[in-house]
């Protein structure tokens, strides 16, 4: 597929070119390939087991790709993986996080993992903490926060560096509406600073308000690459939710759920 040009003042930041990877014998990428600009918001889309936890994870360094290359703020992975993450935010759809630890040692921990010089570490934790309501629990262990709590100790620690690329799989799950409506505006306002974001998500109506682009992947391939207004114009539909439905053969959805209601009926 061809990759859409940039536009002019969008330095790339991420390359990814025909990237593959297979877990064991079961290949789930197939020759990935597209770029990422300085200051874009792109939603990676695709039913469950498509590939997308696996692409982010390949472009983190976290899994060494099959075949292909991945450069991220100018660095290749694997091989300049540790200049590469330290450019990088990550935030999974699930981590393990250290549960013996209190949310302020955490973020203590993974700030100076990057280096970040110690009183702006101390600066940027109270500072995070304040502003997503976690002032108050900073000094309770990990394993007494809710899932919502954890997540926002995530988003925090993926910021801690100031990274240049942000990878976010499933950023607002668990959080509440008001820390979900921050995220997103924050999401925006770190574009505006130039930050690369590449958001994750199954919830649609989320992408269209904060993504600037979208990949969809399907079965681990690349299926379709371009502006939210492009996507929906070739495909002549006139939401996100419509166009990834055709693209992805899930327009007999909708016949389900009225099968399932029958079943329920009967």
């Amino acid at each position: 597929m061809d990759q859409p040009d940039l536009p002019p003042d969008h330095q790339v930041t991420v390359s990814v070119d025909n990237l593959t990877f297979s877990y064991g014998s079961n290949r789930v990428l197939h020759g990935l390939s597209f770029a990422l600009g300085r200051g874009e918001v792109v939603g990676l889309l695709g039913p469950n087991g498509a590939g997308k936890s696996t692409t982010i994870k390949a472009l983190t360094g976290i899994l060494p790709p099959d075949g292909g290359s991945v450069r991220v703020a100018g660095y290749s992975m694997p091989g300049e993986a540790v200049e590469a993450k330290k450019r990088i935010g990550y935030v999974p759809e699930a981590a393990a996080l250290f549960e013996s630890l209190s949310g302020q040692e955490f973020l203590e921990l993974m700030g100076r993992l990057q280096e970040v010089p110690e009183e702006l570490l101390q600066f940027r934790i109270a500072r995070f903490l304040k502003q997503f309501d976690l002032t108050g629990v900073r000094l309770r262990r990990l394993d007494g926060y809710s899932k919502g709590m954890r997540q926002k100790v995530l988003l925090s620690a993926a910021l801690l560096h100031n990274p240049d690329v942000l990878m976010l799989d499933e950023p607002l799950s668990g959080l509440d509406v008001n820390a979900g409506l921050m995220v997103r505006d924050l999401i925006a306002a770190l574009a505006k600073e130039g930050k690369t974001v590449l958001y994750s998500s199954h919830v649609l109506d989320v992408v269209e308000r904060v993504c600037d682009r979208a990949l969809i992947i399907h079965e681990g391939h690349l299926i379709a690459d371009g502006s939210l207004e492009s996507l929906k114009a070739s495909t002549e539909r006139g939401r996100l939710e419509d166009v990834f439905r055709q693209l992805t053969d899930a327009e007999g959805t909708v016949s389900g759920v009225s099968e399932i209601i029958e079943v329920l009926r009967s």
